[in-house]
């Protein structure tokens, strides 16, 4: 009898939680739209916590400083379509495309706007599951040539001719070759206690080792002659100034397989020593967004009319975006109080408009008849 009150004292001090698997299911999907918080100055209790199994992570202190939008639409009709053929996925925030593929081994990065990676750079391995640990790398994803107006007025006549040690005063082309290994770590599980809830999580940590070579092809303009000056020192060239070639981040991740999330809880950017860089991105308070009823406000037509009217009763600069079917940001204004927008130059359709206020991001889908 006694050994076993030991027993059931022993277990009744530990909080065990399910071990839990990610998979590409779990992630974010075409038609997904992911609102998240920043908290610009997080409170000192928050920290990346341990290793191992069973942890509990206390983040219901976060404040929601600012919100953020990613929207997830399917690579076709996005204007670089052509250049991501093996992309399925597209996020675009604030105008912005990111490419992606999501598979059942893991989601890749395959570039940004009209910057395709040379090769495909895993973003999240996947099934992600507790003690997983893979590095992807090296991967050469940007391997490009420069020239024209842009290079001479980023390193003039003067840097090039220091550059090249008095045998050339003009910068012809460079290159610039940017190669990732990202080290993925899942180091710890257990439960994150976020403002809006708890979520049995993963954590995972991500080092990603950047390494950029620069190489600058110097010619006299006199005389016609030149050569290459490689390795390039980025702390050599004022543009570049804050940049190194060689750079490691370090990253923490919580991530859940909770259907009403979408996977990802939050996100730290941390030194080498674990501390926490400038801010915290985290779950919206509101998972799907801000409820109308929560601001103020009244989005409205007037019968035979494409005058779209927007009125806030907030005194504070708002902003109003809007994006149509294919996720390109096709309008973006501050305004105060109220605003109008003419409707009748857009084709028949559905739009989405996303408004600003103190209060978070109101976002409402708008029909052109």
């Amino acid at each position: 009898m006694k050994i076993n009150l030991i027993i059931i004292f022993f277990l009744s001090s530990f909080t065990i939680f399910s071990q839990i698997v990610i998979e590409d299911s779990d992630f974010v999907d075409v038609g997904d739209v992911l609102y998240q918080s920043i908290d610009e100055n997080p409170s000192s209790s928050i920290s990346i916590g341990n290793v191992g199994l069973n942890q509990i992570w206390d983040f219901s202190s976060l404040q929601q400083n600012s919100t953020r939008q990613l929207s997830f639409i399917s690579p076709v009709g996005t204007p670089y379509e052509g250049q991501y053929p093996d992309a399925n996925l597209c996020m675009v925030e604030s105008g912005f495309y990111s490419y992606y593929n999501k598979s059942a081994s893991g989601v890749y990065a395959h570039g940004v706007g009209d910057t395709v990676f040379n090769s495909p750079a895993l973003f999240y391995p996947l099934p992600m599951t507790d003690n997983l640990n893979i590095s992807d790398g090296p991967i050469v994803v940007i391997d490009t040539f420069i020239t024209g107006p842009f290079l001479s007025l980023a390193i003039p006549p003067a840097l090039v001719f220091s550059l090249s040690q008095g045998l050339a005063n003009r910068a012809d082309t460079a290159l610039i070759r940017i190669t990732n290994t990202t080290d993925f770590i899942v180091d710890a599980s257990g439960e994150v206690i976020m403002p809006v809830g708890s979520y049995d999580a993963l954590r995972l940590k991500s080092i990603k080792y950047i390494s950029s070579e620069l190489d600058v092809y110097c010619s006299d303009s006199i005389t016609g002659l030149g050569s290459w000056v490689t390795n390039v020192p980025f702390t050599s060239i004022p543009f570049l100034n804050g940049f190194s070639n060689n750079e490691i981040e370090y990253k923490y991740e919580w991530i859940t397989n909770d259907a009403s999330v979408d996977f990802l809880l939050a996100e730290m950017v941390v030194d080498s020593l674990d501390n926490i860089q400038n801010n915290v991105v985290f779950l919206n308070q509101n998972v799907n967004g801000v409820e109308e009823s929560d601001i103020d406000i009244d989005i409205y037509t007037f019968p035979h009319s494409r005058i779209l009217n927007i009125e806030i009763n907030e005194l504070s600069i708002s902003r109003v975006r809007m994006y149509n079917i294919s996720g390109a940001l096709i309008l973006d204004r501050s305004f105060t109080g109220k605003t109008h927008i003419d409707m009748s130059s857009y084709t028949i359709g559905n739009y989405l408009l996303n408004v600003d206020s103190k209060n978070g991001v109101l976002s409402k889908k708008v029909t052109i008849y």
